[in-house]
């Protein structure tokens, strides 16, 4: 099936209300389009300025701008991370409950890193897939990062960093560095030094009042499968922090163009954001013989149980999932992937010269109707690109 046929399927049958979809090839552009509705059954039309609440593809976007900082020597990958944000050096590990329901708290073995951060590596966990985080957040108030209060970084680890790969808020907390370590906050460095010279016009933490015709409606995948409009909550006003970790708005072409960006080694139509040797250092394996490991869920309105590619090992670069084996018809080993919570999704073949983007906004994430989707519409774009 073409990609139009694949996505214009998924909108007909009702499964998802709209997609907008971005493919791009080493020549450039492959194919961008928009298919149903911003919201189910009404409303406008999606098109390809529909702006999207893209969550924890904004990783991608910190890690380069983590990457960008260490070019101009203000941050280094294995430097202790205490070293910018003092406040980590009173970090500890979160050790279960003791007889009486009360948190228990130990010192942390070893050192939090930039690398770790990252990777997923430094023992910061979600609460939405850790159970001894989600009691403790819910006993101790400790708010999300999402709301933009610097308590939120100081939240307790979930193991000794080094130890294994969880998911969780390490890149809000790698964000912050890059606020501290250039003096500016994360909207103001992004939008001058990445969303300006990439030309990415309709993306930022900011939500504008001109996105508000354009903003997707964010759905809820209900239990027979049908879909229901949800309330998304609006992003924190005059935060302390901008959440590098998953606070960004965008549009699928604007995300397109960081892609492409990364595949021609740091630079677009003539603006240069990072060094190739730095492009090809953050597609590398950072977590030695660690793997990733299935995410359970705990809140399951949030998220379903994920784990992408199953029955094959998966490493962590600097800010992406990496598979290690070719997806027959797709993907090559090597690839860089990774999602936003509303099942947003993302993936770049260095090998081959591909990337896509597929945005839809609905929860929980891992919805298997969008993997799915997904599944098909990364065949259709190899077939496309020959």
């Amino acid at each position: 099936m073409t990609i139009d046929q694949v996505l214009q399927e998924a909108v007909d049958s009702g499964k998802v209300a709209g997609a907008t979809v971005a493919a791009a090839t080493a020549g450039g552009p492959l194919h961008e389009a928009a298919y149903g509705r911003r919201a189910i059954g009404a409303g406008a039309a999606m098109t390809n300025n529909t702006v999207f609440r893209i969550a924890s593809m904004t990783k991608a976007i910190t890690g380069a701008a983590c990457m960008q900082m260490m070019e101009r020597g203000k941050l280094a990958l294995d430097q202790p991370a205490e070293e910018i944000l003092a406040f980590l050096k009173d970090t500890q590990v979160l050790d279960g409950f003791d007889a009486e329901g009360k948190p228990r708290l130990r010192p942390r073995r070893g050192t939090i890193t930039l690398r770790n951060l990252l990777t997923h590596t430094a023992g910061f966990v979600y609460d939405t897939w850790n159970g001894d985080m989600n009691r403790y957040a819910a006993q101790t108030g400790l708010p999300a990062a999402r709301t933009g209060k610097i308590a939120a970084l100081q939240a307790p680890l979930g193991f000794d960093p080094g130890a294994r790969w969880e998911y969780g808020i390490n890149i809000d907390i790698a964000g912050r560095m890059v606020e501290v370590a250039s003096g500016q906050n994360l909207e103001s460095y992004m939008q001058e030094h990445l969303f300006g010279p990439l030309g990415m016009r309709d993306t930022g933490f900011v939500l504008r009042p001109e996105w508000m015709d354009r903003l997707a409606t964010v759905h809820t995948r209900e239990a027979d499968g049908s879909l229901k409009p949800f309330d998304a909550p609006p992003p924190a006003t005059n935060p302390e922090f901008y959440a590098g970790g998953g606070g960004l708005f965008a549009t699928a072409h604007d995300y397109s163009l960081f892609l492409q960006a990364l595949m021609h080694g740091g630079t677009l139509n003539g603006a240069r954001i990072l060094r190739p040797e730095t492009v090809a250092l953050m597609g590398q394996n950072h977590m030695g013989a660690l793997n990733v490991l299935p995410m359970k869920s705990f809140i399951p309105r949030m998220s379903n149980d994920v784990e992408l590619f199953p029955g094959m090992d998966k490493k962590w670069g600097l800010s992406f999932l990496i598979n290690t084996q070719d997806v027959p018809g797709r993907r090559s080993a090597g690839s860089l992937t990774w999602a936003g919570i509303n099942n947003t999704y993302y993936w770049l073949d260095p090998k081959k010269q591909i990337s896509g983007v597929i945005m839809t906004q609905v929860l929980p994430f891992g919805d298997r109707t969008v993997l799915d989707l997904l599944d098909r519409y990364e065949t259709a774009v190899y077939q496309a690109a020959g």
